[in-house]
């Protein structure tokens, strides 16, 4: 890559596109952990290569493809290459890409991404249009190009979402287990305990766990701790406030736990929150391709004229933020 190895990373939303989260981000040596969101995930890759878990095994996207994560889906991330990967996201909610979908497509019930990789330049070109129309204002821009961007992803590789119907009793116990964890997440008890109040065991407890949300109980919390700190914050609460208030120890706990899942630390995340007017602008847009499970994929940077007018700007440092913010992983 021809810019600074610097990784830095920018998460922010804009007050004409509710219901969206957006992303700018350069990573090289962050890895990150597993997790979900409550939110579609759509990244479009600019430069270099990522790679995540999802599905049970390893999917890669590379310049010029889209890595696609359906809301409450697991999955991990790292660099694919040396020089990691630059990309710009965004984060529908299930609402909005449901209502894009009836106005758009013949997709009828729940809609979502059938693949989770797919090598459309255009499309990618058309998500860091989105970007780009936020930080220069442009309302009117920015909701049409992201409607049309959804809808082609819709229309490529979209599909329905099965519903989830707790079935067997081990589906129906880690669901008890989860309301649980949510209503203790501060002071949850132990697998034991848990597992005793439920009237089952700790390693049956803990497999129908892992087999209903695709995670371990642990990780799970964690997961979720971070999402209702992100709700606090939205709210104005201070980040040491809202680590004490969902479980954390002190807030370089949360700080830590925060990055490996929102991609910023929860400091900077909260000042970008409130400054969604920003003028700064989108990186250029090249292409390339995906593969699974390590085979071979193009690397293939190039850049449109129109895109090459623009520098790149990612905001923060993915390891700074406010004084009391420590270095971490990010997320997807």
């Amino acid at each position: 890559m021809a810019e600074s190895r610097e990784e830095r990373a920018r998460h922010w939303q804009y007050d004409e596109l509710p219901g969206v989260d957006l992303l700018r981000a350069r990573y090289i040596r962050k890895t990150f952990v597993r997790h979900t969101h409550e939110n579609f995930v759509i990244a479009a890759i600019a430069d270099g290569v990522e790679v995540f878990q999802h599905g049970g095994g390893d999917v890669y996207a590379g310049a010029g493809a889209l890595a696609l994560v359906n809301p409450d889906t697991p999955h991990t991330g790292r660099a694919g290459v040396p020089e990691g990967w630059r990309y710009g996201a965004v984060y529908p909610s299930p609402e909005v890409v449901a209502a894009i979908a009836a106005e758009t497509t013949t997709l009828r019930g729940t809609p979502g991404f059938v693949m989770p990789v797919l090598d459309d330049p255009y499309t990618v070109h058309l998500v860091h249009r989105v970007l780009r129309a936020t930080d220069e204002g442009n309302a009117l821009a920015a909701d049409t190009l992201l409607r049309v961007a959804v809808t082609r992803l819709l229309r490529l590789n979209g599909g329905l979402l099965p519903r989830r119907e707790v079935r067997t009793a081990g589906a129906r116990t880690a669901a008890r287990a989860r309301a649980l964890l949510e209503e203790r997440m501060a002071e949850p008890p132990t697998l034991q305990r848990l597992a005793g109040e439920l009237g089952t065991s700790p390693f049956a407890l803990l497999r129908a766990f892992r087999d209903t949300y695709g995670m371990p109980p642990h990780t799970w919390l964690t997961d979720a701790r971070v999402r209702r700190a992100r709700r606090l914050l939205d709210a104005g609460t201070a980040p040491a406030r809202a680590a004490v208030a969902v479980g954390f120890t002190d807030q370089p706990h949360l700080n830590r736990h925060f990055s490996r899942i929102v991609g910023v630390p929860p400091g900077a995340y909260q000042r970008e929150r409130k400054n969604v007017q920003d003028t700064r602008r989108v990186a250029p847009v090249p292409s390339g391709r995906w593969q699974r499970n390590g085979q071979q994929h193009s690397q293939t940077y190039g850049t449109t004229q129109e895109e090459s007018r623009t520098a790149p700007s990612y905001g923060t440092p993915s390891a700074s933020g406010s004084p009391s913010d420590s270095p971490g992983s990010p997320s997807v």
